[in-house]
């Protein structure tokens, strides 16, 4: 059974250097197609990172920076943080030599998935990306897909996404999976692995928010069992079985990073839901949406 203290990685315990988070594909036994990185650069500090074996999309948390790829270099407005808004973000193929460097400082979300393909660098402005209203009612969040399937393709496997959970709203509900490879053309299956990245909005004082994410079993041959309290910069691994749902303390807003790829030769987003949760979509049209979603995201 593979529990909590294996894949609830707590804010600083994978870091080292600039970096408040290293998770690299291979890296960790059963850990094969996904990474991200959490880079932390002090006013006009630089960081150089080599995509080696994977492809990457780079998100700016808070603050902007400038990207040298391949002697060009692409500047990402940014965000105050990951609450207020959108944000720049840029893909870089396999194999691409990156110098990440602000001039006011920030943190940045380094994506990565093993890739073999070759796809032009791309720059995607915060005002082109989609932004969905999903789920209704307390089950209401706000997901920018930045690099999901169908928003953008031009990469080789990673799929990636951001959402936005109001403080007591339940996200990632009904729980489903994404953990076996199933070509049924009405319940297709995509066997893919997922990170969660956290960040938790403090309280008006200034006291640490928490959330809580969960993962269960989804098969006897997939034993899991995690349900742990999530903080800000915590990150929780998710191999396989059902993931959610997770839940945003009251008075926290929780915001969430999804990294995703597999093993499969086409890049899909296809998931099952939880048999005894997915009743819940049915209530969402007459719950209506979360009047704190509601409105521009830019």
């Amino acid at each position: 059974m593979i529990t909590s203290s294996e894949l609830h990685l707590p804010a600083g315990s994978t870091g080292r250097g600039t970096y408040e988070t290293i998770i690299d594909p291979g890296a960790r036994e059963g850990w094969v197609h996904t990474g991200l990185r959490v880079l932390a650069l002090a006013p006009g500090q630089s960081e150089v990172f080599a995509a080696n074996g994977v492809e990457a999309m780079i998100v700016p948390l808070n603050g902007g920076c400038d990207i040298s790829v391949d002697g060009q270099v692409h500047t990402l407005r940014g965000r105050e943080d990951v609450f207020s808004s959108a944000t720049d973000v840029l893909y870089v193929p396999v194999g691409s030599q990156l110098t990440l460097s602000s001039r006011q400082g920030g943190r940045f979300a380094i994506a990565t998935a093993v890739a073999t393909g070759g796809h032009p660098v791309a720059l995607i402005r915060a005002e082109d990306v989609p932004v969905e209203i999903r789920g209704g009612g307390n089950m209401t969040r706000k997901v920018r897909n930045f690099g999901a399937v169908g928003a953008f393709d031009g990469m080789d496997s990673l799929i990636a996404c951001e959402v936005i959970t109001p403080g007591g709203n339940w996200s990632s509900y009904p729980a489903h999976k994404h953990d076996e490879t199933r070509e049924d053309p009405e319940h297709p299956e995509s066997e893919l692995e997922e990170i969660y990245y956290y960040e938790i909005q403090d309280a008006p004082g200034g006291g640490p928010g928490f959330g809580f994410h969960q993962t269960t079993s989804s098969g006897a041959d997939k034993p899991i069992d995690v349900l742990t309290e999530v903080r800000s910069g915590d990150t929780v691994l998710v191999p396989h079985g059902w993931h959610g749902p997770c839940a945003a303390a009251p008075g926290h807003d929780m915001y969430y990073l999804n990294v995703m790829a597999g093993p499969e030769a086409e890049r899909a987003w296809n998931i099952t839901d939880h048999p005894e949760q997915a009743w819940v979509r049915g209530t969402w049209d007459a719950a209506g949406i979360d009047p704190r979603l509601e409105g521009e995201d830019r």
